[in-house]
């Protein structure tokens, strides 16, 4: 039987690349896996995984550190450019707009995931060509295949898990989505351990409460390396050629919430977390967005975030280089489809699902929606690649912004304030019930760190 993202065949292919991408000669590594693709299944399997055992090894004799790309938050400290924490006493927001941001928060994460979630994977063109078909360019509410040809529906199948349940015509609720389980995970892992949490915390957290099959790429390799009896940082790097897709960077919301302005620790919550299943710019890209989302409390001018939120980076990553470009094109002066033509043009080499074009993109959309709700969630999902988590991250932030009782009730209110989970304990929660108890320990946490849980915003 074949697991994906555990079959070892597939793990030496997406070695290869990870590799290159890292600056590595894979030349050598490139020929043997031609030849394992010649020997029969079983055969190529066991010899794989003697590959990746004998690669293993390798990089543990010889490997060192990056400077410019570093796991330890010591050297991610260093080599970040502006470091800093917020100075509280300047920071002010009542009980009840930090419930109002909170909840729009968790309502604006859910409506930009579930807007991208039935055509996860899809290509551009094609996501235009269905939008076309019936009607539907360009995207401005939920998809619907009412009017779509039959011909494009059996071309392009929706999402097998949830997307039927994620049509404009369906919606009852927010179905399982992995972009939601984590967040609501780590509420939990935050409620039983507090500030003082450990990447062990997560790890024992994803064990009780997540089923197997709901973990994919970097994270199912993680989950297989601490059953293996792996420690962190092994179970990220060990046999893990997806250590730097997207999966730590939609864990990134709730360290966020929780830290509401106060990024660093925020940045510093995400690498714990991040650090379980990611290496290198897939830690980064958690520790960019739970920083970005923690000054968002206190913060609408998106360019701004993104500047400051870059500070919590390596200056010289890959990482960190591709925000650049992103804040290096004159946006306001460009079409959003000559946005996303630079946008492939430069990043479009990159899996799918990879950490750094699905961050660029979705730093691109933020900047080019200007706060603007649908206008962000919208364009973040017509940019393709990973379509359901840049939706929800863009939707987390500008939800923020906007604060829950401004957001558009045409992508609320079909949410039913209902999301479903195989997540242990969080089937059918009620989401206004999650931003209640994130609230709570927003709350906890700022008053043990400034005594005071009045904060003033836009003054840092």
């Amino acid at each position: 039987m074949i697991i994906r993202y555990l079959d070892p065949i597939e793990r030496v292919e997406f070695e290869i690349i990870q590799l290159s991408e890292e600056g590595c000669d894979v030349s050598a590594l490139s020929e043997t896996h031609k030849k394992l693709l010649l020997l029969p299944q079983a055969q190529a399997s066991e010899e794989a995984m003697q590959v990746l055992i004998e690669l293993m090894e390798t990089n543990k004799r010889h490997s060192t550190p990056s400077s410019e790309e570093p796991d330890s938050l010591h050297a991610i400290r260093e080599a970040a450019p502006n470091c800093k924490t917020l100075d509280q006493s300047q920071v002010m927001l009542t009980d009840e707009q930090l419930h109002d941001r909170i909840l729009g928060a968790w309502l604006g994460r859910s409506a930009g995931c579930l807007l991208g979630k039935p055509v996860e994977r899809y290509s551009r063109p094609v996501l235009r060509e269905m939008l076309e078909s019936n009607g539907n360019w360009p995207l401005a509410h939920y998809w619907t295949q009412q009017g779509m040809p039959a011909n494009i529906l059996n071309q392009y199948p929706w999402k097998r898990r949830g997307g039927l349940a994620s049509l404009r015509e369906n919606i009852h609720y927010m179905p399982e989505d992995d972009d939601l389980n984590y967040t609501m995970l780590n509420l939990h892992v935050y409620e039983s351990f507090g500030e003082h949490f450990s990447s062990e915390d997560v790890g024992a957290a994803w064990l009780a409460m997540l089923p197997a099959n709901e973990l994919f790429t970097a994270e199912r390799v993680a989950y297989f390396n601490i059953l293996s009896g792996k420690d962190a940082p092994e179970t990220a790097t060990y046999m893990n050629p997806f250590r730097e897709w997207i999966g730590a960077q939609i864990r990134a919301d709730f360290w966020g919430y929780v830290s509401h302005g106060n990024p660093q620790q925020a940045a510093d919550f995400a690498w714990r977390d991040a650090r379980l299943s990611h290496s290198r710019n897939g830690i980064y890209g958690e520790m960019f967005f739970a920083a970005l989302i923690a000054s968002a409390f206190y913060k609408s001018d998106i360019r701004r975030l993104v500047e400051d939120s870059l500070g919590h980076v390596p200056a010289e990553s890959r990482f960190a280089k591709a925000i650049h470009k992103v804040l290096a094109l004159p946006i306001d002066d460009m079409q959003w489809e000559q946005v996303l033509d630079e946008l492939y043009r430069q990043f479009g080499d990159y899996h799918w699902v990879h950490t750094i074009n699905n961050a660029a993109l979705t730093v691109a959309a933020l900047l080019f929606g200007k706060g603007d709700f649908e206008k962000t969630i919208c364009h973040v999902v017509m940019g393709g690649w990973d379509t359901d988590s840049n939706g929800a991250t863009a939707g987390s932030v500008v939800g923020i912004i906007n604060g829950a009782d401004a957001l558009p009730q045409k992508w609320i209110a079909p949410l039913n304030d209902t999301i479903r989970s195989s997540l242990k304990g969080f089937d059918n929660a009620k989401l206004s019930a999650l931003a209640k108890r994130t609230v709570d320990m927003a709350t906890n946490t700022k008053n043990k760190t400034s005594g005071s849980n009045v904060r003033q915003a836009d003054d840092f």
